[in-house]
């Protein structure tokens, strides 16, 4: 259901503000409440799965060909809930790093309020992730301790291209994923309204980030770029080895070593990772983010 929120007046006129102002256009005309789009009641249909198949750590491989109906489906929806736990982390990181970004700027510039729209929108997101996690029946999957110690330091340091390239990274790594989930209907349809909920709204985000990508670094020296190149590669590689918890594999019920092994040799799981990011990296070799330090992290993390 469209939002009937309506977009206060603003008086920025400056090309960034255009794009703010169409960005909050977009939020007063299709935004979405979780609370009442997202169907909470109805018991979880535990003959769907939480994801699509093909997105599995362990589809294609030996064990995956081993493997029940039923635990195939159970997988899924650890491995959907682990997705969706890393995507809480990361939005918290996000809407902090944007939250200091606007810090004494003005508040009635139209930049500042699509801030404080992209923030709330986020808010939203991490409760509906959370919630659709319980429902998957998962744990609370973290992070492992390092990477949320990183997160800590990067949240508090990044600033600039490094903060809005790394939140592009994280949102359109997700996006193509969860495109393919919210239209398999396979997969359970409160999961499918989740998905749909988070595309539609980071669409918006991401045209933001790539925008202040450009515009932050427009006049950036060779140092300043390459080093902002490195720190945005390691970012990506923390979010994106973060996403599936090796926890998820002992709670669908199979042998979390095996399954391990299985899953980082998985070449289709790699491919599909890289096809995902085809953009991404065109859109980063763009701005001059794709060094030769920066390719051993994203090469590590199969992003290209």
């Amino acid at each position: 259901m469209a939002s009937s929120t309506v977009r206060p007046s603003t008086q920025d006129h400056s090309p960034e503000g255009d794009i703010a102002r169409r960005l909050l256009d977009s939020a007063a005309v299709l935004a979405y409440d979780p609370a009442t789009e997202v169907d909470w009641d109805t018991p979880l249909d535990r003959d769907c799965h939480g994801a699509s198949p093909e997105w599995s750590t362990l589809y294609g491989t030996a064990y995956w060909r081993e493997m029940t109906e039923e635990q195939r489906k159970e997988l899924t929806r650890q491995e959907a809930a682990s997705v969706a736990s890393t995507g809480i982390w990361f939005e918290m990181i996000l809407q902090q790093m944007v939250l200091r970004d606007v810090y004494a700027k003005d508040p009635t510039s139209a930049e500042v309020q699509w801030a404080l729209t992209e923030i709330a929108e986020e808010c939203r997101h991490s409760i509906m992730f959370a919630r659709g996690a319980a429902k998957l029946g998962a744990p609370p999957y973290r992070p492992h301790r390092l990477a949320v110690e990183l997160g800590r330091v990067f949240k508090s340091v990044a600033f600039g291209e490094a903060a809005y390239a790394a939140i592009l990274v994280a949102e359109e790594v997700l996006d193509v994923m969860q495109r393919d989930w919210m239209r398999d209907e396979r997969v359970a349809p409160f999961v499918r309204t989740i998905n749909n909920i988070h595309v539609v709204e980071e669409s918006r985000h991401m045209k933001f980030a790539r925008d202040q990508t450009r515009k932050r670094l427009a006049g950036a020296g060779r140092v300043r770029r390459r080093i902002n190149a490195l720190v945005i590669a390691i970012a990506s590689y923390v979010i994106v080895t973060s996403m599936v918890n090796r926890e998820v594999y002992a709670n669908a019920g199979l042998d979390e070593e095996r399954a391990l092994a299985e899953a980082k040799a998985n070449e289709h799981h790699k491919s599909m990772m890289r096809s995902s990011c085809a953009g991404l990296m065109e859109f980063l070799a763009s701005c001059g983010l794709l060094t030769k330090p920066a390719l051993v992290f994203y090469k590590r993390a199969h992003l290209i």
